[in-house]
């Protein structure tokens, strides 16, 4: 799914509810999610090279949050394939934040109107999108990390490291 020209949800929209399945066979709720805080919602297709590139550093995020302490911030992949390739996908690149599926006919993702992937939302707990990016954007996720950093009140270590080499953008 891609170039679809929908109009994808932006910052300051309700987000779309839903209850997918993940991978480990558990039903996630975002209305439930959000009760308990913030909700990163990152949509992907595990044949995406620029998905399998961005999904590192939201693994790394998803760890700096876990490891301040931030326990109302919830990492969520969507996977628009099967269970299988989404478990297989999240053990190559180390993802160890839940996989959801919203396999055909993607109903998630056209409800957030995707045109790309990877996409992201950050979530609000009430259920307005707060941050929203395409692709893999270094200053959109430098904003995300800066967001949750501050929202948490948490110092978190440099999401970017000078090895990892990382350019500024790479489109989905």
């Amino acid at each position: 799914m891609g170039g679809k020209n929908h109009r994808t949800i932006a910052a300051g929209e309700s987000a779309p509810s839903f209850t997918l399945n993940s991978t480990d066979g558990q039903k996630r709720s975002l209305r439930e999610a959000l009760a308990q805080g913030l909700v990163l919602a990152a949509f992907f297709k595990v044949s995406c090279p620029t998905c399998q590139y961005a999904f590192p550093f939201i693994e790394r995020l998803h760890q700096q949050l876990g490891a301040a302490g931030a326990k109302h911030a919830q990492i969520w992949g969507i996977v628009q394939d099967n269970a299988s390739l989404g478990e297989r996908f999240a053990k190559e690149y180390g993802v160890t934040f839940p996989i959801l599926v919203d396999d055909e006919p993607y109903e998630t993702s056209l409800a957030y109107g995707l045109n790309y992937v990877p996409t992201l939302f950050l979530i609000a707990p009430d259920g307005r999108v707060d941050l929203t990016c395409d692709g893999f954007s270094k200053a959109d996720l430098a904003a995300l990390h800066k967001r949750l950093a501050e929202h948490f009140a948490v110092k978190l270590p440099a999401l970017f490291r000078p090895s990892d080499g990382v350019p500024e953008y790479k489109p989905g």
